[in-house]
């Protein structure tokens, strides 16, 4: 999934759960169009959580919860996650 131009981190950060159907669906909806992201299962990494309450002000409402580039996306709301990625000129990766 590397190549040259893919040196940063993903801009994505998904905070989810394994149990989360949306959460699941968000990352098949960016798997398809060939959107990097990372994945953090905030039952399963205490650091995960932590870091998610960090960026939340503790307003925890739910899962998945998306950073992308700094803006923080509660559930999977596909037109205000399409919004962001495009105002953070996050492109697709080489399949």
């Amino acid at each position: 999934m590397s190549d040259s131009n893919d040196t940063a981190s993903p801009q994505i950060i998904i905070y989810g759960t394994t149990w989360c159907g949306f959460c699941h669906t968000e990352k098949q909806y960016l798997d398809s169009k060939h959107i990097p992201y990372i994945e953090k299962d905030i039952e399963a990494d205490e650091a995960a959580y932590k870091e998610l309450m960090e960026k939340t002000g503790g307003n925890y409402a739910g899962v998945p919860m998306t950073d992308i580039g700094g803006e923080m996306i509660l559930g999977y709301d596909r037109p205000k996650i399409d919004a962001a990625i495009a105002s953070h000129g996050i492109m697709p990766v080489a399949a």
